[in-house]
């Protein structure tokens, strides 16, 4: 099966493409990166945003782990014809790009890993997954009742936000959740996976993270140059996880110096 996605093209063709893959986080989806992936192919790249397994519009199964996402993406590269892309990948889908770029260097000629560490994560999205297991669908909520429900277990207005882009209406009155949360309540372990020991990527690679995130911590940094020896790491200071959300400007300015 082919992973759903979001294709944006520069209007000046060019005969050498230079792709794009963006890879998005746990709960999230390709219409998070929109803005973004705009302006990329308005910098000449031919933009794929990626919808991952059980996320967004691509296909759900029972089985969700890096080693089949990793696969996912190669089939999907393979379809479009892609035979070399960057790669920008944020929390989830930066864990997801570092273990393909190590696994597969020749497809991807640079990396950028968006605030995640190639370590273990220990599972801290439980109080998220309760809260949106607690939505009974079967009684019909409106999405003001999914934000009343969720509120006692996110707190934080913009995490909730976020969380609800997923509702869709999977039939006229009746909403739904577009991921499917019973197969991250089966595999809460896979999210946190590190990167294996031995696992090396020798090209040019970026660290993205928000200053005031605890995802990398400059505890870390040895253990990115030691999987990522062209590794450079830089800081988007006054903003959280979601950097590229909350400071677009400067997150776009320093990807693009990187990239292009």
């Amino acid at each position: 099966m082919i992973l759903a996605s979001h294709i944006y093209q520069s209007k000046t063709e060019s005969q050498a493409k230079n792709y794009l893959l963006i890879l998005h986080g746990f709960l999230g989806m390709s219409d998070n990166w929109k803005t973004l992936a705009v302006q990329y192919a308005q910098n000449g790249f031919e933009v794929h945003a990626l919808d991952l397994r059980n996320h967004g519009k691509s296909f759900q199964s029972v089985e969700f782990s890096y080693d089949l996402m990793v696969h996912d993406v190669l089939v999907y590269c393979q379809a479009n014809n892609i035979p070399e892309t960057a790669v920008l990948g944020h929390s989830m889908g930066g864990k997801l790009a570092m273990f393909l770029a190590t696994e597969h260097p020749n497809l991807v000629n640079k990396l950028v890993v968006t605030d995640i560490a190639p370590k273990f994560y220990a599972p801290h999205h439980n109080e998220i997954l309760v809260g949106l297991n607690a939505v009974n669908f079967s009684l019909k909520p409106t999405r003001a009742d999914v934000e009343a429900i969720l509120l006692p277990y996110v707190p934080d207005f913009g995490t909730r936000q976020f969380l609800l882009k997923n509702l869709y209406w999977e039939t006229p009155g009746q909403l739904a959740f577009r991921f499917n949360l019973k197969a991250f309540l089966a595999n809460k372990l896979s999210v946190g996976e590190a990167l294996p020991a031995e696992a090396k990527f020798q090209k040019p690679t970026l660290f993205l993270r928000g200053g005031n995130s605890n995802y990398i911590l400059d505890s870390d940094f040895q253990d990115i140059k030691r999987h990522f020896p062209q590794a450079d790491i830089e800081t988007i200071p006054n903003v959280g996880h979601w950097l590229h959300a909350e400071n677009p400007a400067l997150f776009l300015k320093i990807t693009l110096e990187f990239l292009l």
